[in-house]
């Protein structure tokens, strides 16, 4: 692995007497994408400052390229960040202008700062906007301009606060795919905070999963939106399925889970008694007409049901499905969903495979 680019030790903020944010020990690794995802108020920002060396903990320590980070250096250090914020902070000026800034007041002079963010102005695509007032630009174009006016710096370290949450889908989609192509070429050290779990699928190489002021769960992006360590982080990491139950039988890898409304064989090494919780990601149920899912599923597990709910989900359709007590969410496609004719009251099978629940251990 890499080495640690930033780290955080024992740290505590705290507002009058409420903890704000608590990090006993974190790490961001030199040309890494940590992505860090949590509900509104959950510390994300006050973590952010933090790092930006923003903000001061009344505890802990803070440290940069090895270096410790105190009140007499955090300025200097501080020079090696960039930051970009949810809303853009453009002078009433020209794209240029604006582009230009953070090199001017760090002492670079007009033809050495042009060659430096003329290149990042023709990479994200405002090039031909340079001349442009500021004022007359739309959330995304200035957006980009914030982002220039950070690349341009070439920081070691590049923090986003929320910086797509403001824009309309479609420039924030587009932008989103543009910063993504840029970190992965330049292997920029990035933090990025959102809570928008798809922001972070795209853009993490990890993920760090925020909630009231403390991580939950740290870890390779794959493996946390698909292995949560518990309830808590499954429902936000969009496991909207979950069945409590006992494991009844085991044996050579695989295990008979009973829970309300029926029974599912999942895959490890569980002795009968122990209480588990089941987690399902919706995209990973199939649902099928009764008497015909044999046909269209290879998957072992099924389960009859009733349709409770559909929901158009973008391209998709979100449909709710009750199976004799328990609820399981199903993410299908549209021509899925026209093929299966499907609606409230109607009868389904709910389908998925051993290998794609995620299993809990509950003590």
């Amino acid at each position: 692995m890499a080495e640690a680019l930033l780290t955080l030790q024992d740290i505590l903020v705290q507002y009058g007497e409420v903890p704000i944010l608590e990090v006993p020990s974190m790490a961001v690794h030199a040309g890494e994408v940590l992505a860090v995802i949590g509900p509104n108020g959950a510390g994300k920002s006050t973590l952010l400052r933090v790092m930006g060396l923003l903000e001061q903990p009344i505890r802990g320590r803070v440290t940069f390229q090895g270096q410790e980070v105190t009140r007499d250096n955090a300025l200097t250090l501080r020079r090696r960040l960039a930051s970009v914020f949810q809303e853009p902070l453009l002078l009433n000026a020209s794209v240029y202008e604006n582009a230009i800034l953070g090199l001017k007041l760090r002492g670079l002079d007009r033809e050495t700062a042009r060659q430096r963010v003329r290149p990042w102005l023709e990479r994200l695509g405002i090039a031909h906007l340079a001349e442009r007032s500021a004022r007359s630009l739309s959330g995304g174009e200035a957006q980009r301009t914030s982002l220039v006016r950070a690349l341009a710096l070439n920081p070691d370290l590049l923090l986003l606060d929320e910086p797509f949450s403001a824009l309309d889908p479609p420039t924030r989609e587009g932008l989103l795919l543009d910063l993504e192509t840029v970190l992965r070429e330049t292997k920029i050290t990035t933090v990025f905070v959102t809570h928008e779990r798809s922001e972070a699928s795209i853009l993490g190489d990890s993920v760090a999963v925020l909630i009231g002021g403390r991580f939950r769960q740290v870890g390779p992006s794959v493996e946390v939106f698909t292995q949560p360590v518990n309830e808590e982080v499954a429902q936000f990491v969009g496991v909207e399925t979950t069945l409590s139950g006992v494991v009844e039988m085991a044996t050579a890898g695989l295990a008979c889970v009973r829970f309300n409304g029926g029974d599912a064989l999942v895959v490890g090494d569980f002795r009968p008694g122990e209480r588990v919780l089941l987690c399902l990601r919706p995209e990973d149920i199939t649902l099928s007409p009764p008497g015909a899912e044999a046909l269209r599923s290879s998957a072992r597990n099924r389960l009859a049901g009733t349709v409770v709910k559909v929901t158009p989900w973008g391209t998709h359709f979100r449909v709710v499905v009750d199976c004799d007590g328990s609820r399981l969410v199903a993410l299908i496609t549209r021509p899925s969903f026209t093929d299966l004719g499907l609606a409230e009251a109607q009868p389904v099978v709910a389908s998925f495979k051993a290998t794609a629940v995620h299993v809990i251990r509950l003590r």
